[in-house]
């Protein structure tokens, strides 16, 4: 068996979590919490050493680890602008002072609105384009010269397998908006095609749930080689 304290703390805690298997109990609830408040002092202290050191301290205050004379020579003007944010965020913890709490909506909508332009922009480039972009390329495929029946040198590099893949592609997507398409009565043709819609996204939510358990499947079995290997030495 391991001779390692650390070991045997990451073991004990490994076993704590997996009592939950047998019911909610004592030990579960005090390794989540322990996990929790692990996990979030690890955070902020990642985050004030990564984040508040080298952006605000180092260059308004000269000052923190982050500090050299030769990155910062001299404090320029846009130095002097990192004020605001600071104070912005020392308004937060007006929050603990029940007669000032009002201040703190201030600096909580600057963060949000902050945030939710940051993360549009960061949604928009990295999946809304990419995502659209795959799927006109896959109507794109469906065009005279770009079928693989029309035997020329150019269309030869369009294979069969991405021909189904890009057709079995167009009709999920045309099914899928046709069944959020709410201003034509779901009857008739609209609504056959608005079920093949439907069975278009229970597949797409099933593969989703399955790489999700892929995911948990996998952490378990990581648990159980550290437990076998690390803990007991029987690997």
């Amino acid at each position: 068996m391991a001779s390692e304290l650390w070991v045997w703390v990451g073991a004990l805690f490994t076993l704590c979590i997996l009592s939950f298997l047998y019911k909610d109990n004592p030990f579960f609830r005090f390794a989540e919490s322990a996990f929790g408040g692990i996990s979030m002092g690890y955070y902020i202290n990642l985050t004030f050493r990564n984040t508040f050191v080298p952006n605000l301290i180092a260059p308004l205050f000269h000052a923190g680890p982050a500090y050299s004379a030769a990155t910062y020579p001299t404090r320029e003007p846009e130095h002097w602008l990192l004020i605001a944010p600071f104070l912005l965020a020392l308004v937060l913890y007006s929050r603990y002072v029940p007669k000032i709490a009002w201040m703190s909506r201030f600096a909580l909508a600057v963060y949000v609105g902050y945030y939710a332009g940051l993360n549009m922009m960061q949604k928009l480039q990295g999946e809304v384009l990419p995502q659209s972009a795959d799927t006109i390329r896959s109507f794109w495929r469906f065009l005279p010269e770009r079928l693989p029946i029309w035997l020329d040198a150019q269309t030869r590099t369009v294979s069969w397998g991405e021909w189904i893949s890009s057709l079995v592609f167009v009709i999920g997507v045309l099914a899928v908006l046709v069944y959020f398409f709410f201003s034509a009565e779901h009857k008739g043709v609209v609504g056959g095609v608005g079920r093949l819609g439907i069975w278009f996204l229970m597949i797409s939510f099933g593969a989703a749930f399955g790489y999700t358990i892929m995911g948990r499947v996998s952490i378990l079995i990581g648990r159980v080689i550290f437990l076998v290997d690390d803990w007991l030495g029987l690997g």
